[in-house]
């Protein structure tokens, strides 16, 4: 597969960099990656990630736009309030770049239908808001052998990590939460707020890392890190990174019972 003359113009800045190069940007060209929840984290990744050049996307969200989201939600306007976040982020796709192969959907992620919404993905972030959907995300990717990158936001923090619990030396992300979070009980934005730029900093920080994880082994840049969650404080600023052990009891990725 070769780039046309007009996706070679269009990513140029990318060609350039030695740690990308034109290889790396044909690899992302044919990749597809999965964005499930499209709210603070999902919208600013999803545009970094649609400029990279990523070749087919999979949106997954079945929440309606609401007037209090345009504060962090960067893809949204006063005309999609009231729309499916799942169908205004394809229609703000198709106005930034029509080449772009796009897949939506709005139903509500279960345990029951996950592995169908992530079927044929070469990654999966994960920016839903609840501790059962992101388990239930994590488990699917454990069983269909893909990576993922699960992120999260609240108030001046925010976290990006990055799982390959599918191979057999690294961690998942229910290693690092454990069992006690399989239920739809944790904070939320709206009781606690968010600074909407939090917001913008982990979406892009889990976009960069994205980058990383699809060009693994075809470039220079493709240092993913699995295993690791990067924490970040707005307040500061600052960032640190945490090492997350594989946990042998772990019941997604764990050694299956005999």
């Amino acid at each position: 597969m070769t780039l046309s003359p007009a996706r070679l113009d269009r990513f140029a800045r990318h060609i350039v960099l030695p740690e990308v190069g034109g290889a790396g940007q044909v690899r992302l060209s044919r990749a597809r990656m999965a964005i499930m929840g499209l709210g603070g984290i999902g919208s600013p990744a999803l545009q970094y990630l649609a400029a990279s050049g990523i070749g087919r996307m999979a949106l997954v969200d079945n929440d309606v736009v609401d007037v209090s989201n345009l504060q962090r939600q960067t893809i949204f306007t006063i005309r999609d309030i009231g729309y499916g976040k799942a169908v205004s982020a394809r229609r703000w796709l198709a106005n930034f770049d029509d080449s772009l192969i796009v897949d939506v959907s709005d139903t509500r992620i279960t345990v029951a239908n996950i592995a169908g919404l992530i079927a044929g993905c070469d990654l999966v972030l994960d920016g839903t808001d609840n501790f059962a959907t992101r388990l239930a995300v994590s488990d699917a990717c454990v069983a269909a052998g893909i990576p993922l990158l699960s992120a999260a936001v609240g108030r001046f923090q925010g976290q990006v990590g990055a799982f390959a619990g599918h191979l057999p030396e690294q961690a998942c992300y229910r290693c690092f939460v454990g069992d006690a979070f399989d239920a739809e009980d944790c904070d939320t934005c709206a009781d606690d707020g968010m600074l909407g730029a939090m917001a913008g900093w982990a979406g892009t920080f889990a976009a960069l890392q994205a980058l990383k994880a699809l060009l693994e082994g075809v470039s220079g840049l493709g240092r993913p890190g699995w295993g690791t969650v990067h924490i970040m404080d707005g307040l500061e600023p600052a960032l640190r990174t945490i090492r997350i052990a594989k946990d042998p009891a772990c019941k997604a990725c764990g050694p299956s019972p005999d």
